[in-house]
């Protein structure tokens, strides 16, 4: 069996979905997503099961990102979960969502 080699210089990197790790749904005015609604829909997920909480990076991403620094990532990508910068119809900014993504590197 041959074993594939990286290049001198590869960047290792990390990916992740907001509403796969966020958690923290009902918090800083943050509004339903599609998938808050799905998952909160009867038999529509399997054990009822929800992002309410998740890996919870809301309240863990210092966390996180220590890890990541330990674990030698170089480039870690992220999704924006929109109904925590911009909760409703009313098209009016979320301070707090926006504060959430400036912090700790995200």
């Amino acid at each position: 069996m041959k074993t594939a080699r990286f290049p001198p210089g590869f960047t290792w990197g990390t990916a992740t979905s907001a509403y796969q790790v966020e958690g923290a749904a009902r918090e800083d005015g943050r509004g339903e997503s599609i998938w808050d609604r799905l998952c909160r829909t009867p038999e529509k997920v399997a054990n009822g099961d929800t992002g309410d909480v998740s890996c919870d990076q809301y309240h863990r991403y210092a966390e996180d990102v220590q890890i990541m620094r330990e674990l030698g990532v170089g480039a870690y990508r992220f999704s924006v979960a929109w109904p925590r910068v911009v909760p409703d119809s009313s098209g009016k900014i979320s301070q707090a969502g926006l504060d959430y993504y400036r912090r700790g590197g995200l």
